[in-house]
């Protein structure tokens, strides 16, 4: 009957030492999907950077200083978007294209030749294509952090969370303005 005096607390710590491994990496698991998903979401920003150089590049035969202007204006203000990033960094590039955008299609306005040239509509087309990649991918980092924030939340696992280092991660807002974003098309 001895034994039995050590086997019960050493059985109580094995089990929580299992369930703090256990927790530990399942909040790992879920750290690591929403640095993926922002690391996606990098991917996709910079293909429409690139779609937008291509669209920019469109412009310049027409009106030489806006291209220079918004061409300035996104070299200054371009970031990489990383696993790292915030979902504020994220939000600012998505802004610069938002406004790029619209200048080039203020710049496509005034020039009808510009708008019915194919591969400007080839070239916007591809733009919109990455705009509902990029909202596929906000969906799919927001569910992610859905699922780890509320995780964080829920006791017990709320003070595992704290012992490792893990915490709330911020939601990619919607953006009003782009509801009143002008058609690309």
């Amino acid at each position: 009957m001895d034994y039995l005096v050590w086997i019960i607390p050493v059985a109580l710590i094995v089990i929580i030492g299992l369930w703090l491994v256990s927790t530990q990496r399942s909040l790992a698991a879920l750290d690591e999907n929403i640095n993926n998903a922002m690391s996606q979401i990098g991917v996709l920003l910079s293909s429409r950077f690139d779609a937008l150089t291509a669209l920019l590049d469109l412009t310049k035969g027409y009106a030489e200083h806006e291209y220079k202007t918004i061409s300035d204006t996104i070299k200054s203000r371009r970031t990489m978007i990383t696993a790292d990033s915030t979902a504020a960094e994220a939000k600012a590039q998505e802004n610069l294209i938002t406004e790029a955008l619209g200048r080039i299609n203020a710049v496509a306005e005034g020039y009808p030749e510009l708008k019915a040239n194919e591969n400007y509509k080839e070239t916007m087309n591809a733009v919109n294509q990455y705009e509902q990649s990029v909202r596929q991918g906000r969906l799919v980092y927001n569910d992610s952090v859905t699922k780890l924030n509320r995780k964080i939340r829920m006791f017990p696992t709320s003070m595992v969370a704290g012992m490792f280092g893990f915490s709330k991660r911020d939601y990619l807002e919607a953006d009003d303005s782009k509801a009143q974003m002008p058609n690309m098309k």
